[in-house]
């Protein structure tokens, strides 16, 4: 359903497209994404590979991710049922962008490392307005 006017603008406070970004900006789902990148991945795979995540959350962001056609879910009927996630075609355009965002906070965590301790120490100081 487009906002206003007939166009999805996410800075219009009801366009569905905020909710879009509010789910990418989740640094679960970006995991996710990235790691699919690679092909098709048993949800046990991804929860070993993306540590910290519990079972419950994953489950949560695979669910979503799939609701907005961005990663599908096979299911084959072996004992035990054996699941896959991959990525969509939609969800393959996003994997450029995804990757460049999450390996660029790898690439400058020592930069923002730095500036997050030297902020803290203004702060303590009290050269910065609390």
């Amino acid at each position: 359903m487009p906002c206003s006017g007939g166009n999805y603008n996410v800075y219009d406070p009801g366009c569905p497209a905020r909710q879009v970004l509010d789910r990418l900006g989740d640094k679960w789902a970006l995991l996710v994404l990235d790691h699919l990148r690679g092909g098709e991945v048993r949800f046990n795979g991804l929860r070993q590979s993306i540590r910290g995540i519990s079972q419950k959350v994953l489950s949560q962001v695979l669910k979503r991710l799939e609701r907005d056609g961005l990663v599908s879910r096979t299911v084959f009927a072996t004992v035990p049922v054996t699941v896959v996630y991959a990525l969509t075609p939609l969800g393959e355009t996003l994997t450029e962008t995804v990757a460049v965002l999450t390996h660029w906070a790898e690439a400058n965590m020592a930069t923002i490392a730095t500036a997050q301790a030297d902020y803290d120490a203004r702060m303590e100081a009290g050269l910065l307005p609390g």
